[in-house]
């Protein structure tokens, strides 16, 4: 997480901004300046550079603009990152013909927001446990939740099935996003480094006291090429996440234990 959004944010500027209740109106000749168009410009900084080579003076410097003049619409970073946030999250698909039945939707919800996080890296660092309540933030809540709506779930337990599907593609992408800043310090793939690593692992392992270890991680290395996996991790877990999910509801189906007593 940021630093920027552990600090506290103004949240009546903020939600203000967020639901664009009040806008400063543009002056001048050049190109209109607005909230949009400022945060539209951190996201490019971001995207290009992270979430730590973002500042106020560099969102200036790339509209052509004065830092007080961004000043004059968003008051701070840490409420610019609160409606980058919201804005980023308005960008997912929203279909309404997925196929594959609650299944089939909630494998689409977790694909999309893997590819958001993949799109936008810095949105790992910039979201927190505490939701920005903004009009994409709730559009998107309310849309995911469709996908296991009237399949026999509490109000609660479908909370829990969006959340934990949702944490299983954020952990996905943290882990993806580990990989390649891995390989841009080392200068050094995961298949690299697994062809200079792998033989001499198998050496020693074979020769020790770790025959199931020697066996299994060789096997794992050769079929990722790599000590780990970052897709297989994601598509494996992902259906084991809804086998299990798969579990409840045909428990609830059946008339089993009161709803919102287990996950």
């Amino acid at each position: 997480m940021s630093k920027e959004r552990r600090r506290k944010a103004d949240p009546a500027r903020s939600l203000a901004l967020l639901w664009r209740t009040q806008e400063p109106a543009s002056r001048g000749t050049g190109p209109a300046l607005s909230v949009d168009r400022i945060v539209r410009t951190a996201i490019e900084i971001a995207d290009a550079d992270g979430i730590d080579a973002l500042t106020m003076r560099r969102v200036s410097e790339a509209l052509g603009v004065g830092t007080m003049s961004v000043y004059t619409y968003v008051p701070g970073k840490a409420e610019l990152l609160d409606v980058m946030v919201d804005a980023v999250l308005g960008d997912l698909p929203r279909p309404s013909d997925v196929p594959g039945g609650w299944r089939g939707r909630l494998e689409r919800v977790a694909r999309d927001n893997l590819a958001l996080y993949r799109a936008h890296p810095w949105l790992l660092r910039a979201e927190t446990t505490r939701p920005v309540l903004g009009p994409n933030v709730l559009a998107k809540y309310d849309y995911e939740l469709h996908a296991v709506a009237d399949i026999g779930l509490d109000d609660v337990e479908m909370d829990a099935v969006l959340t934990l599907v949702l944490g299983h593609a954020k952990n996905a992408a943290r882990v993806a996003l580990d990989v390649a800043e891995l390989e841009r310090e080392t200068g050094m793939t995961d298949d690299q480094w697994w062809q200079t690593h792998g033989p001499w692992l198998e050496k020693f392992m074979t020769a020790g006291s770790f025959p199931l270890a020697a066996r299994v991680g060789t096997a794992a290395g050769m079929a990722h090429g790599a000590a780990y996996g970052p897709d297989h991790a994601f598509e494996f877990g992902l259906q084991r996440v809804l086998d299990g999910i798969s579990v409840v509801v045909a428990d609830r189906a059946a008339g089993g234990p009161e709803p919102g007593k287990t996950l």
